[in-house]
């Protein structure tokens, strides 16, 4: 939370007032100091690590396998040299060099600050730190660990460092690969992993044209990629995953320490499906924000071709401090999708059908309340689901993923007739699929033995109930880190009773231990056990037959194979002060 300034700051005399205007300006953002030295403190560790690694290779470990193969390495290389791999070795080497890291760095972190419509100090400043880190480290080595280059016929001219490591690689795994994580978490569409692949693999192509040239061991190339991605991962996991700096330096007058929802006026995006949001309920959501100082929100329809992806992530581009979706779970589901790891805050507004995700948190179900309430709040981290499959591109949900007798309801739900009753419609069409035959499914969890189920339904949960209020997994939490598993199997109408008596019990469930449970595990043979509860981070279920599959209530085609795995807190929501 920022911190407040006293109200009797306003009677301080005009030239504290104006000094203390003027400092703000410049005023480092929360958590610098500590986020630095927590930096500082790991990239030692990792100095006395690679210095560690060096002395181990030039001391006791030198007259060992594969330590003793290396210069067969290189004289081979020597002998393999041709005319056109020592012109493509050339450019490749110059990719690392060190006026080009430099220079690439430089435009990158320009174009960071300059290129979108609000400065993207963070990853400029991530991109700059870890390639400044890397090269500190890589002196700290080559002062400390004296190997001698390769004796075979060097195409360059060797620099007075030792060869341990190579400069040239380490300095390219931190620019390039740097790059390749920022495209990865900034570009949207097919060209994303292109152009992150494309980018990681400079290092390997410097890397292999040191050798080639020889300037170095394989160990000291090997030890330059080390090096490189360890400050990415260091500075990385501080300013992009755990975001430990409250916000970045500000230029335009703003104090640095204000949260999102502070910022200036025309940085609010609101993406809405036209499908289920008049034009008064718009005009009363731009009323909402306006009261809580969200002025000039810009509002972005969903599209049949774009349900939210492209609208939030245009949004994120452009600089948005808080994002409101407007729409049921499928535009919840792909907006929250394409927010992920952002730390961009989003309010969900339902008005959908099932409103699975706002019905579990607690929202009002009323749009405007459920705005009002979400602004009141405060930002809390949930976690999303990635999930892939045969025929389902990688993608996330943020409630629930199934197959079987579920995936069929929502096959079998008429449009008009979910427009018309709401979700009581999906009980409806849950009647006429409950002869949906029993699947033998194939589970592994979190890397276990797998093991053998038949079942009329399989439910991945991030959240504990479905529509109608009716809780299915009594011990899911979207902020706990895992996912839960339903495997339902009940067999003629005992079976069906005994379910629903275990799912009624289950609501009183005490919180669930850290290791998988099972109701077979507490009561003999699963064969005789209808349901069944599990918790994980990583699930595998692969089918024997092809099953009808669905996403937070959207059907996506039936298949035979369905990967989740829980990321924890990649979502930040913003949610009513009593969830806290």
């Amino acid at each position: 939370m920022p911190t407040a300034v006293p109200d009797g700051a306003a009677g301080m005399s005009g030239s504290r007032t104006e000094v203390t205007g003027s400092a703000r300006s410049f005023a480092l953002p929360r958590g610098t100091g500590r986020t630095a030295a927590r930096i500082a403190a790991l990239t030692a560790c990792q100095a006395a690590s690679m210095v560690g690694l060096g002395l181990l290779i030039t001391g006791p470990a030198r007259g060992l396998w594969p330590l003793t193969a290396e210069d067969t390495v290189n004289e081979r290389l020597e002998q393999a040299r041709t005319g056109t791999l020592t012109a493509l070795s050339s450019i490749a080497s110059e990719a690392g060099n060190t006026l080009t890291v430099i220079t690439v760095t430089l435009l990158a972190c320009l174009g960071l600050l300059l290129v979108p419509r609000l400065p993207m100090w963070r990853q400029a400043v991530f991109l700059a730190v870890a390639v400044s880190l890397q090269s500190l480290v890589f002196l700290a080595i080559t002062e400390s660990v004296d190997r001698h280059r390769p004796d075979v016929d060097r195409l360059d001219a060797s620099p007075p460092t030792s060869s341990y490591t190579s400069g040239h690689t380490g300095a390219a795994t931190a620019v390039y690969a740097g790059l390749a994580v920022l495209a990865l978490s900034r570009i949207r569409g097919p060209w994303r992993k292109v152009v992150a692949g494309l980018l990681l693999l400079l290092p390997l192509l410097v890397a292999a044209a040191r050798l080639y040239r020889g300037m170095h061991h394989p160990t000291d190339v090997l030890g330059g990629l080390v090096n490189g991605a360890l400050s990415l991962l260091i500075v990385g996991r501080a300013l992009l995953v755990e975001r430990s700096v409250a916000a970045a330096p500000s230029t335009d007058g703003t104090p640095a320490g204000r949260t999102a929802d502070e910022r200036p006026p025309g940085t609010t995006a609101v993406i809405l499906n036209p499908t289920v949001t008049d034009e008064s309920e718009r005009h009363e959501l731009r009323r909402t924000l306006e009261r809580h100082g969200h002025r000039e929100p810009v509002f972005l329809e969903t599209t049949a071709d774009d349900p939210g992806a492209g609208q939030a992530a245009r949004a994120v581009r452009e600089g948005a401090a808080l994002v409101v979706v407007c729409g049921g779970d499928g535009t919840v589901r792909t907006v929250a999708d394409a927010l992920a790891g952002s730390g961009v805050p989003l309010a969900v507004v339902p008005c959908g059908t099932g409103n699975l995700l706002a019905r579990n948190l607690g929202l009002p179900l009323s749009p405007v309340a459920a705005l009002e309430a979400a602004l009141g709040g405060g930002p809390h981290r949930l976690d999303l689901a990635a999930i892939e499959g045969d025929g389902l591109k990688a993608t996330r949900f943020t409630a629930m993923a199934g197959a079987g007798l579920d995936a069929a309801m929502m096959e079998h739900t008429d449009p008009r007739a979910k427009a018309a009753l709401g979700w009581p419609a999906y009980a409806l069409a849950g009647i006429g699929t409950l002869r949906t035959p029993r699947m033998r499914v194939t589970i592994r969890l979190d890397g276990s033995p797998a093991f053998r189920r038949t079942a009329r339904m399989v439910l991945v949960a991030n959240v504990a109930a479905v529509q109608g209020g009716v809780t299915l997994l009594p011990a899911a939490r979207p902020d706990d880190g895992l996912l839960d598993l339903l495997v339902l199997d009940p067999r003629g109408p005992g079976g069906w009773l005994r379910a629903v008596r275990t799912l009624l019990r289950g609501r009183a469930t005490p919180p669930r231990p850290s290791t998988v449970r099972t109701l077979a595990a507490e009561g003999g043979d699963h064969d005789e056990v209808p349901v069944e509860f599990f918790t994980f981070r990583r699930a595998e279920l692969v089918f024997d037959t092809p099953q009808s599959r669905e996403l937070d209530g959207d059907p996506v085609g039936p298949g035979r194979r369905l990967t989740a795995e829980v990321e924890p807190g990649a979502l930040t929501v913003l949610l009513p002060s009593r969830e806290k």
